[in-house]
C-alpha cells in the first residue's frame, strides 16, 4: 500500500503536468475558445477542475467532499479575465489534492469518507478522482492539439516516433520504476 500511494501521487503530478505542457503552448484567446455551441473551453474545464479539486480535497477526511459553498453549475461559466488568473487558480487546486494525499500513510486507505453522503474508502475516493481528472485532463490535452493544429508540441511519442522510442527503451537493462520518472 506503500507503493500504491507513492505510485497515485506520481499519476496526479503527471496528470498535472501534461496540463501543464498544453498551456504553455496556448493563448489566453485559445484557452477560453469554445470550437462548438455549449462546449466547453479550456478555461471552463480547468475552472470545473479547480472547483472539484477544492471541493474534494478540502478536509476531506472529516468533510462531505461535495461542499455546501461550491457552486457546480458557476464552474461552467468563463470567468477568468487572463491567463495568469486561471494558471494560479490550476496551481490552487492541485496544491490542495497534493496537501490532502501526501500524509495519507497505508492505514488510512481503508478509512470511510463521503462524497455527496455516499462513502468510499480513501483508495475508491482517490481512484474515483485520478479517473475524473485524468478525463478531463485528456479533453484539455486533446482541445490543445486541435486548436494549435499543426504547431501542436507532442507530449507523447510522437506519430512515427514509435520505433526509435522503443529501441531507445530496449537498450536499456531493465529496472523497476514509474514510467513518470524519465518525463
Amino acid at each position: 500500500m506503500k507503493s500504491y500511494l507513492t505510485s497515485i501521487t506520481k499519476q496526479f503530478k503527471y496528470y498535472k503536468g501534461l496540463g501543464d505542457k498544453t498551456f504553455v503552448q496556448l493563448s489566453f484567446e485559445e484557452l477560453q475558445n469554445e470550437i462548438a455551441l455549449d462546449s466547453n473551453s479550456i478555461s471552463i474545464i480547468v475552472k470545473h477542475m479547480v472547483g472539484n479539486m477544492l471541493s474534494r480535497w478540502t478536509n476531506f477526511l472529516s468533510e462531505d467532499g461535495e461542499k455546501e459553498w461550491r457552486k457546480r453549475d458557476l464552474e461552467f461559466e468563463d470567468s477568468y479575465t487572463c491567463k495568469a488568473e486561471l494558471l494560479d487558480a490550476w496551481e490552487k487546486g492541485w496544491q490542495c489534492l497534493f496537501d490532502a494525499i501526501t500524509p495519507l500513510t497505508a492505514g488510512d486507505l481503508e478509512r470511510i469518507i463521503y462524497i455527496r453522503n455516499q462513502g468510499h474508502t480513501i483508495t475508491e475516493a482517490i481512484n474515483r478522482q485520478l479517473a475524473h481528472y485524468s478525463y478531463h485532463v485528456g479533453q484539455i490535452v486533446f482541445l490543445g492539439k486541435v486548436l494549435k493544429g499543426k504547431d501542436w508540441k507532442s507530449l507523447s511519442i510522437p506519430k512515427g516516433g514509435s520505433a526509435k522510442y522503443n529501441e531507445e527503451k530496449f537498450n536499456k537493462s531493465k529496472e523497476r520504476k514509474h514510467f513518470t520518472e524519465e518525463l
